[in-house]
């Protein structure tokens, strides 16, 4: 993945953002192409994408969690939720959230370096 301005391109005409939320990327399909694609207004400074964004999934384990489940203790996994719309640059973040982020706005970043 190369760094353009606050995105990342992707192979197979996707572009990738850093969610600072779930402090993961989040890659998206954009412009033509099979399946689902988001439209994207050009810009790799303030991007735009169209129509809103959401990202489901199961929340990570932690070292000490895997541990346990290793060792045969059960665990159940936790569901979360991103939901945002990307407007000029900034990360509009939906009720639906279930990070701190939710319902708050904030500026696209580059991803922070390693």
């Amino acid at each position: 993945m190369a760094r353009i301005g606050v995105l990342r391109t992707v192979e197979g005409g996707r572009l990738g953002f850093h969610c600072p939320g779930c402090n993961e990327v989040h890659v998206i399909p954009v412009g033509a192409g099979e399946g689902p694609r988001w439209g994207w207004n050009g810009s790799y400074e303030r991007p735009t994408f169209t129509p809103s964004i959401r990202v489901r999934g199961i929340v990570p384990l932690t070292d000490e969690q895997a541990d346990r489940v290793m060792a045969g203790e059960p665990h159940e996994p936790v569901p979360f939720v991103c939901h945002t719309f990307v407007t000029d640059g900034q990360i509009q973040f939906l009720g639906d959230c279930t990070h701190a982020l939710a319902n708050q706005t904030v500026q696209l970043t580059a991803e922070p370096e390693a």
